[in-house]
């Protein structure tokens, strides 16, 4: 492996610290409870932790409405809290990435105050201002326009109102932020994950969408937009190339594959690896967030293998994952959390992990944690979660159901607080938790599947164990096999004429694959139940079976 590209071979830990470990008993997580499991995490195997945004914040958007790009928020702790846990990380030979946010800012942030002064103020073109709005949506609904009398002008705001859009054509923004990049960056941190990072360029018409579609909200007017790989690979220029053995990710939002080549190819030296949501949108029904489906497995087998194969022919790179603060969890969404909890939660990280990307483990993804399954609108704090309940039930929907759907869909079904143990709220915390832990976290937790030499926990373990020792799963080609069997999920890994098999059943009713290519397995390299065979030719899987191999192709 080139040192250089050392995180192909690595895993990465997402921590949400205000749900991770609270350590001053105040109900939310800090930067101090995360350097009281840094041994943990170095348990796991994961060589890089990556935590969403700790910066100085009102919160309107958990953090990714930044106020002080310089400074660690107080709920969380204090610059030397971070300064340590950055020390702490390092000593265990871990990295760690920090979020960044530079679509947009707070509206509290220094600059935003200082463009409301008026047109004169150097910040004043920091952001984006138009006489008279288009009809452009924000993601959060509304118009992606907020009127200010003092100016008589509109600024662009794609998210919530609050989160003011930064104008990257200006180049003192960019320069600033670079500026800002930098300074983390001096100070040892191993990189970054970006956010929404592929809507800073917006097409300067500033045109009304008149698409016929349901996209008709403007994305198509800054989505992967004009400048966009200039930008970044200015950035790269400015700040990434400047700096050894870091990480970069971008976090693209409804992007394509062709753009995906382009931020991850080398060549471009743009970024390292993206995210892209694609294949967690199979069980929206009519493509709604809020309309519930089972998923379709043949479009989730389709994505998957889409995005890997066309990645690879454009040496480009994946950011692997199923689950993160802004996703259900998996085992209850694509598994089945109550009966066959342990066989799918093993089952989808072997998919995730074994294939050609940088896997991501959400915090309690490792141990199989469920959605919580609230019981009254009381217990969500999420502000678009309880929106979403106040329309519903404006559209009719009953109050059950749209439980139900919160159930399956909200952020907050992600955001409970991680179950360390059997103790009160998990061992979260000693006060009273920010948003209720799940019920279940007497049954599981990390100390009960650390002990359990099969539990889900110790299954993730060998599964970084075997990527960052095989060179065929770090490096190797993605060919999919089987591609029309109705149940299962099959791949190839090869390098040097050398293969890994993976084979994973995503229902609860058994089945088998008849393939040749079996008759030469060497060994059995992982499986997640005693149910899984391979008799001949033939490999039976069990509820939720998932089993590698290595063929002997000799």
């Amino acid at each position: 492996m080139d040192k250089k590209n050392w995180w192909k071979s690595s895993v990465v830990y997402q921590i949400y610290p205000k749900s991770f470990k609270d350590s001053n008993g105040d109900g939310i997580g800090d930067i101090v409870g995360i350097i009281e499991e840094l041994d943990y995490l170095n348990s796991l195997g994961v060589k890089v932790i990556w935590l969403t945004p700790i910066y100085v914040s009102p919160q309107n958007d958990n953090g990714y409405d930044i106020a002080d790009y310089y400074n660690i928020d107080e709920m969380f702790g204090t610059i030397d809290d971070f300064k340590r846990l950055l020390n702490e990380t390092h000593k265990r030979g871990m990295k760690l990435i920090m979020d960044m946010v530079v679509n947009h800012t707070s509206t509290e942030n220094y600059w935003f105050k200082e463009a409301l002064k008026g047109e004169d103020n150097p910040y004043h073109d920091f952001y984006i201002w138009r006489d008279k709005p288009n009809n452009w949506s924000s993601k959060f609904g509304g118009s992606a326009w907020e009127y200010v009398e003092s100016l008589n002008k509109y600024y662009l705001h794609l998210f919530d109102v609050t989160q003011a859009d930064l104008n990257w054509e200006n180049p003192r923004v960019r320069e600033e932020i670079f500026k800002m990049m930098r300074y983390w960056l001096d100070m040892g941190v191993d990189g970054f994950r970006l956010d929404v990072v592929n809507l800073l360029s917006k097409d300067q018409r500033f045109l009304d969408d008149d698409y016929s579609d349901a996209t008709r909200d403007g994305r198509r007017f800054y989505t992967d937009g004009p400048r966009i790989h200039e930008y970044l690979n200015l950035m790269n220029k400015e700040v990434f190339s400047k700096y050894e053995n870091i990480m970069t990710v971008g976090e693209m939002s409804s992007t394509n594959i062709e753009n995906c080549i382009k931020y991850t190819n080398p060549d471009n030296k743009e970024l390292d690896m993206v995210f892209n949501f694609h294949h967690l949108k199979v069980d929206y029904k009519n493509n709604k967030k809020w309309e519930l489906m089972p998923f379709d497995f043949k479009a989730l087998k389709d994505l998957l293998f889409t995005w890997q194969v066309q990645m690879e022919k454009g040496n480009g790179w994946n950011a692997l994952f199923w689950c993160n603060h802004d996703q259900p969890r998996i085992v209850s969404r694509f598994g089945n959390d109550t009966v066959y909890r342990e066989e799918s939660a093993k089952m989808l990280g072997t998919v995730i992990h074994l294939m050609r990307g940088t896997p991501y483990i959400y915090q309690g993804e490792e141990i199989g944690m469920t959605n919580p399954n609230f019981e009254s609108i009381e217990e969500f704090r999420d502000v678009e979660s309880l929106n979403a309940y106040e329309i519903l039930l404006k559209d009719g929907v009953d109050e059950k159901e749209v439980l139900d759907i919160l159930n399956n869909r909200s952020r907050d079904t992600s955001r409970t607080p991680m179950q360390w143990n059997s103790e009160k709220n998990g061992g979260f915390t000693k006060g009273t938790p920010w948003i209720n832990a799940a019920k279940n976290y007497t049954e599981i937790n990390v100390k009960l599947e650390d002990r359990n030499g099969n539990s889900i926990l110790n299954y993730y373990r060998k599964l970084i164990k075997l990527r960052e020792e095989s060179d065929i799963i770090s490096e190797g080609k993605f060919i999919p096999v089987l591609e029309d069997h109705p149940q299962v999920l099959a791949y190839i890994r090869e390098k040097d004429n050398k293969k890994i098999v993976v084979l994973c059943n995503f229902y609860e009713k058994s089945t088998f694959v008849d393939w040749d290519e079996l008759k030469n397995i060497d060994k059995v390299l992982l499986t997640n139940s005693k149910e899984n065979r391979i008799e001949g030719n033939k490999a039976f899987l069990g509820p939720y079976g998932s089993i590698v191999i290595s063929i002997n192709n000799l």
